[in-house]
């Protein structure tokens, strides 16, 4: 017995060790889990917010296209609004299953500057259903877009905890004529 007894405090150390070991393991497997679950739904949400940009950026650049065929906008390719109402419904068909990811996975913040950077291209779109010439009217309308625009994309980027990045306003060099 007291070989036993000897020999015990080594079992137990063994023992405590295994323990240790297994709890070590454990926990470092669930930190790893966390952050593979997190960076999955990073990247969905990602996914989500550009989808939702690129499908809504389709109905800007149509409005563009429509407002130069009105002669509010300088756009270098015009379209009738009989030619662009095909294209503007397939867009904003486009939109709505954008939007639904976006409801499911966005943050509040970014949902609601996406529903701004919506309404004013809505608006745009309202402006030229009434095929008005308002070279002004459609000025302020662009700019208020592309300033819920702006909006949307720095929510997504504080969201994703992303550095600040381009308004996304490119200034053309005056053409030489």
């Amino acid at each position: 017995m007291s070989a036993f007894i000897q020999q015990l405090p080594a079992l137990i150390g063994v023992v405590i060790g295994a323990l240790g070991s297994y709890v070590a393991i454990m926990r470092g497997d669930q930190a790893r889990f966390r952050r593979e679950r997190a960076a999955r739904w990073e990247e969905r949400r990602l996914t989500a917010y550009a989808d939702y940009a690129r499908s809504l950026k389709k109905s800007v650049t149509l409005t563009y296209r429509v407002a130069a065929h009105l002669g509010n906008d300088p756009h270098p390719h015009p379209l009738s609004p009989e030619e662009a109402a095909p294209h503007l419904a397939a867009a904003t068909d486009a939109r709505d299953p954008a939007g639904e990811a976006l409801l499911m996975l966005g943050a509040l913040d970014v949902v609601e500057r996406a529903r701004e950077w919506v309404v004013a291209v809505m608006d745009m779109e309202a402006f030229l259903r009434e095929q008005t010439h308002s070279p002004e009217t459609w000025s302020a309308l662009l700019q208020r877009q592309r300033d819920a625009r702006e909006r949307y994309y720095a929510a997504v980027r504080r969201d994703l905890a992303l550095p600040p990045g381009h308004s996304g306003e490119w200034r053309l060099a005056p053409t030489r004529g």
